[in-house]
């Protein structure tokens, strides 16, 4: 029996399940056949100092070497789901003067990755380099081939993570294994080489999303395909040109496809990798996670009042409201404030200049000062009509904004890059995304002929935030589906995510818990409807469902009853808003399908 040859089957499961969608039972069981047999194969050595799993990998600046290795590319695109990983074949480096041109090209480099087959060890220049580099950065073995070949690696200190398999399963898993997706439980079952002998390894724990096939979660993959038919209803009846849909659950991202394309041009395919405006889901996803930190460290109080953090509050009649009010959306704030409809032809400029710094979109610029003199008094004098009921109001979390940044000295989305999205490498979660990303990675979210006489793309489609310069505590926020998996993921785990604590789980569980008699919500997150009737967020939810929509066409759910996230992004507002979305129920219908999964198990 050749257990080392490539099964085709795996190969197609893993090219169509692990980057775009779910595949067929028989796939994902030979899947995880496979992955049995790699996971008892797979043994971490030379990890005295722990760097297995990586750890803050968000500052860790990543390098994957490779030469023979078959499946370099599923493997480089696998740890690309953790952290940006560049490429690099040492096949261009032939000859002892170009390994050393491989060593100056990876100079920028913290941390090397060096994937080995038992042909590559032969190579003794690629052996050298990888001793020569080890004393100077983090480096890693992932090496594949007979264990007995592990002496030539005799002079190496480095980490290896060792698969005697030599299959794409394999290389996938090894791939997981060092960023701390799946744990190392095997270690050496007999005496190798005279440094490796039985019992040798290290083991490890999962810290981090697993990128796997439904049956690991025991769900036939048959029973999701209605995903597919729910999204494409949306296409057909133009709710939303395209989407994305992914399902993550006890740990492990089961589903992930793209559906449809960026406009109904049909020019653009929307993938899984495309940043979208979560519009309202930035309530969540940036300002009420600042403030359970805030309130954690002792530098918030929930109970105090609005003027005791903002003091330009204190001579209107926002003063005495309390955060907690603010967060619950009870503090009788009317919804929004009038934005585009109330400007002035002089309060924007069609050039930026030191007079219109503020840009909202191409060839919009907003005059400087707009926002003080103008919106910051028009929330400030606006009515409170409703104090102690529910009243969902964007003004809410724009006046958390103002309570954080006055705590911090400095701006929100700054710190929860800083503090978050970067410590849990969200490669594309920010606001402000065109200083970053290219145009054809962000999906459009409007076309805006009567204001602002363009389509926004990658410029915040909510008006009242285009206008605070596209930073705003209730949205503004960009993301991808992986990132956001990654950060609701951290919640569910009650605040631990790749080895680093965000929060304890008191603050998780109070945040998210229902907090009020009046309506469902928790602190900042929308929770489920305990009217049955409504069938929110969707028939199947449970109680304790917590999350969030966007106004563009996303959502967010986390259910800690099925250890579950279920994360929907689209553009249903291009070219202009549409009520099908909803109408359709496109987001709950697809939400139960999983549900009826889980139910249904293999």
């Amino acid at each position: 029996m050749n257990e080392n040859k490539p099964n085709c089957l795996l190969i197609i499961l893993l090219a169509f399940t692990l980057f775009n969608s779910a595949c067929a039972q028989n796939s994902g069981q030979i899947y995880l056949r496979e992955q049995k047999l790699v996971e008892k194969s797979t043994v971490l050595l030379n990890n005295n100092n722990s760097l297995i799993p990586l750890r803050n990998v968000g500052n860790l600046k990543i390098a994957s070497v490779h030469l023979s290795n078959q499946f370099a590319s599923g493997f480089d695109s696998l740890m690309n789901k953790y952290a940006q990983v560049q490429s690099f074949s040492v096949a261009g480096y032939t000859g002892k003067q170009n390994i050393i041109h491989l060593t100056n090209d990876l100079k920028s480099y913290n941390t090397i990755i060096v994937q080995l087959t038992e042909a590559d060890l032969d190579n003794n220049q690629l052996i050298k380099f990888i001793t020569d580099n080890q004393q100077q950065r983090n480096l890693i073995v992932a090496y594949f081939g007979k264990g007995a070949s592990l002496d030539k690696l005799n002079e190496v200190n480095a980490p290896i993570v060792y698969s005697e398999r030599t299959s794409e399963g394999a290389a996938y898993f090894s791939a997981q294994a060092i960023f701390g997706g799946v744990a190392i439980t095997a270690k050496i079952n007999s005496s190798i080489t005279q440094r490796y002998r039985f019992g040798a390894g290290f083991l490890t724990e999962k810290t981090r999303l697993e990128y796997t096939v439904p049956e690991a979660v025991g769900i036939n993959a048959n029973n999701l395909q209605d995903i597919d038919k729910i999204a494409k209803e949306a296409m057909v009846e133009h709710a939303t040109p395209g989407c994305v849909v992914l399902v993550a659950k006890d740990g492990k991202v089961i589903f992930n496809k793209a559906y449809g394309y960026h406009t109904y041009a049909a020019d653009m395919s929307d993938k899984i990798t495309d940043i979208f405006d979560v519009a309202s889901m930035t309530k969540i996803s940036a300002t009420t996670i600042t403030a359970m930190q805030l309130k954690e460290e002792g530098k918030l109080n929930i109970d105090s009042t609005l003027s005791y953090y903002w003091p330009v509050t204190r001579n209107t009649n926002k003063a005495g409201l309390q955060v907690r009010e603010i967060l619950l959306h009870q503090a009788g704030l009317i919804p929004d404030i009038p934005t585009f409809d109330k400007i002035k032809p002089t309060d924007h400029s069609a050039d930026s200049s030191a007079d219109y710094p503020i840009k909202v979109n191409n060839g919009y610029y907003l005059r400087k000062d707009y926002y003080k003199d103008i919106m910051l008094p028009a929330m400030l004098n606006s009515p409170l009509k409703t104090r102690g009921q529910y009243v969902y109001s964007d003004l809410s979390m724009i006046f958390m904004q103002q309570v954080i940044e006055n705590i911090l000295a400095t701006p929100l989305n700054t710190y929860v890059q800083q503090q978050f999205y970067n410590r849990l490498s969200m490669q594309t979660a920010g606001f402000l995304p065109l200083y970053r990303f290219p145009l054809a990675q962000i999906v459009p979210s409007e076309d805006d002929e009567v204001y602002r006489h363009s389509e926004l793309v990658g410029y915040v489609n909510d008006p009242t935030a285009a206008l605070m310069g596209g930073v705003a505590g209730h949205a503004g926020l960009f993301a991808s589906a992986n990132d956001l998996a990654i950060l609701y993921q951290m919640l569910l785990n009650k605040g631990t995510y790749g080895g680093d604590q965000f929060f304890k789980p008191e603050t998780v569980e109070q945040f998210t818990a229902k907090q009020s008699p009046v309506s469902r919500r928790g602190l900042g997150f929308d929770r489920w409807d305990p009217l049955t009737d409504h069938h929110y967020p969707s028939e199947l939810a449970s109680p304790e469902s917590y999350g969030h929509t966007g106004y563009t066409g996303t959502c967010v759910w986390v259910d800690p009853k099925y250890n579950l996230v279920y994360i929907f992004l689209s553009n249903r507002t291009y070219p202009k808003a549409s009520s099908k979305l909803g109408s359709l129920n496109i987001r709950p219908r697809i939400q139960d399908v999983v549900y009826k999964a889980i139910a249904k198990g293999l």
